[in-house]
């Protein structure tokens, strides 16, 4: 059987690679950041419970600062 698809690997340090992460997101509009991440949050609740609660519960809590 011939290979028509070349596997191609590249290697990048790591620092590298969250500096990129830190540019591309650094290059959205405040709107999209947030949009993807109210995108995320659908994915993960869905797949945790099954659907999207249809309201959320607001939970804050604080602890003592150790140092």
């Amino acid at each position: 059987m011939e290979r028509k698809i070349a596997k191609v690997v590249n290697h990048v340090k790591m620092d590298d690679e969250d500096a990129l992460d830190v540019l591309f997101w650094r290059s959205k509009s405040m709107a999209e950041r947030l949009q993807e991440v109210v995108r995320l949050r659908k994915n993960y609740f869905t797949w945790l419970n099954g659907a999207f609660p249809e309201k959320m519960t607001k939970v804050i809590t604080t602890r003592i600062n150790d140092f």
